[in-house]
C-alpha cells in the first residue's frame, strides 16, 4: 500500500498548502464556493490534511479512502450545482 501512503502524504501536503499559499486555490475553490471563498479554502485545506493523514496510516486507511471518495463526490456536486 505504498501508493496509498504516498497519496496520503501528497494530499496532506496539498491541504497544508491551502494555508501557506491560499491565493493559489482561489480560482478552483471559487467554482465550487463562489461565496465566502477564503473560508472555504481553509476548510478544504483542513479536510485534505485530515484525509491525507488518514490515508497515510494503515490503521485509518479504509476510513480515509471512504472519506476521500465522499469528499471528492461532494466537491464535484458543489462545482456542478454552482455552474448552473
Amino acid at each position: 500500500m505504498a501508493l496509498a501512503r504516498t497519496a496520503g502524504i501528497a494530499l496532506a501536503a496539498t491541504g497544508a498548502a491551502h494555508f501557506a499559499a491560499p491565493q493559489a486555490f482561489v480560482p478552483i475553490t471559487k467554482m465550487a464556493f463562489p461565496h465566502d471563498t477564503n473560508a472555504w479554502i481553509q476548510r478544504n485545506g483542513a479536510t485534505e490534511v485530515a484525509l491525507g493523514v488518514a490515508l497515510t496510516f494503515a490503521k485509518t486507511r479504509k476510513l480515509g479512502l471512504i472519506g476521500a471518495a465522499a469528499y471528492t463526490a461532494w466537491l464535484g456536486a458543489r462545482t456542478v450545482s454552482n455552474a448552473r
